[in-house]
């Protein structure tokens, strides 16, 4: 249940509260103003006959109040998903990469600063990425001014370092403060170091500067694009976007498979929140919680077994304030099963896209060709 959900219950249930103390205070005054003790001394006391007056003038305040906790508390849940498909590094991603740059010279390995890219690679190999940060910097350091070429290199391992490392705000940072923005296709691993930049904005949320690494892609390398853009659209769940590239001319048949095996897996969100209204509890049962079904079954039943108790015996004040705990738990577990229906489909879609996703080398990262 969402934050603002929560907080719309427990307006009602304060609400619903103070108006159970205000008809059993009105109950009091109207009981010592109408029935006098000598009165009804005299008469018989017609106690029976007013409670069941009271109560039936109660019922209408009762509809009125439970159809304001119902639509202070209850939400449609969407239908749509909002995966979250990250890619898991391993060193076998990197291995077979050849540096995109080209070998040092005898005169360059005689360097201090070379013999630091020569340790900092090594690091990097080996995903001890900290240390080759730390070590590329230091080379970065001692590097010659008249370096320019061989600087941009540095520059660009320690950013590519980041990126693996998934610390795109330093990955950000460092393509900024360095002079890899005013390089071109010449630069030998350009196409990778828009790859990089792409991930890096698309995890950062930022779409402005994420969409113009896309079009300097459509302009560079078009083909790296379209898998950019067929990435995007499984990783974020765009089931209408990845139909349409299932359903384009030639379009791969493991797309196919991924959108039957989801369809043929996942829950219905409006079912599992229809059983849930029909019988307390079914909604979970449904998609596979049983905890969580027995639990909303026999919370919903005691309450309503203590508002009917309440009532029965005159306690109109107790029977409404129950009443109104059960209304935030019955409409509470209406949308709470279909949140929890909506998450089911989420991991079952999480699942399927990115083993697509990894065997078709679909994320950004599997596309470089590049390594240290």
């Amino acid at each position: 249940m969402t934050r603002d959900c929560t907080v719309k219950i427990a307006s009602s249930l304060f609400w619903i509260i103070l108006a159970a103390f205000r008809l059993q205070n009105l109950g009091a005054i109207s009981k010592s103003i109408y029935a006098p003790q000598n009165f009804e001394s005299k008469i018989g006391s017609k106690e029976p006959k007013n409670r069941q007056k009271n109560l039936y003038g109660t019922l209408p305040r009762l509809f009125l109040i439970a159809a304001l906790a119902l639509m202070a508390s209850c939400y449609r849940v969407s239908d749509s998903i909002d995966p979250h498909v990250s890619w898991p590094l391993q060193d076998r991603h990197l291995q077979g990469l050849q540096s995109a740059f080209r070998a040092f010279t005898p005169e360059e390995k005689a360097a201090d600063w070379t013999k630091e890219c020569v340790i900092a690679s090594g690091f990097a190999q080996q995903l001890d990425l900290y240390r080759a940060i730390s070590t590329y910097k230091r080379a970065e350091i001692l590097i010659p001014p008249t370096e320019h070429q061989r600087q941009l290199e540095i520059q660009y391992d320690i950013l590519f370092c980041y990126f693996l490392g998934k610390k795109y705000d330093e990955a950000i940072e460092a393509f900024e403060k360095s002079r890899l923005a005013h390089v071109d296709k010449t630069f030998p691993a350009y196409r990778d170091l828009l790859l990089v930049l792409y991930e890096c904005y698309r995890e950062m949320d930022n779409p402005e500067k994420q969409e113009r690494i896309f079009e300097m892609m459509t302009n560079t390398y078009p083909d790296t694009a379209e898998q950019l853009k067929l990435s995007r659209a499984i990783r974020e769940g765009e089931i209408a976007q990845v139909d349409l590239f299932a359903d384009g001319f030639n379009g791969p048949s493991y797309l196919s498979n991924l959108l039957e095996s989801y369809d043929s897996g996942k829950k219905s969100v409006a079912f599992a929140q229809t059983l849930n209204a029909l019988f307390p509890g079914a909604g979970y049962l449904y998609i596979g919680q049983k905890k969580s079904a027995f639990t909303a079954f026999f919370l919903n039943a005691l309450f309503i077994a203590a508002a009917y108790e309440f009532f029965h015996h005159g306690h109109t004040a107790g029977g409404i304030i129950t009443l109104g705990f059960e209304t935030g738990w019955y409409f509470g577990g209406i949308y709470g099963a279909g949140e929890e229906a909506k998450y089911y489909n989420e991991r079952l879609y999480e699942r399927t896209a990115s083993a697509s996703l990894n065997d078709h080398k679909l994320f950004p990262v599997l596309m470089l060709e590049h390594s240290f």
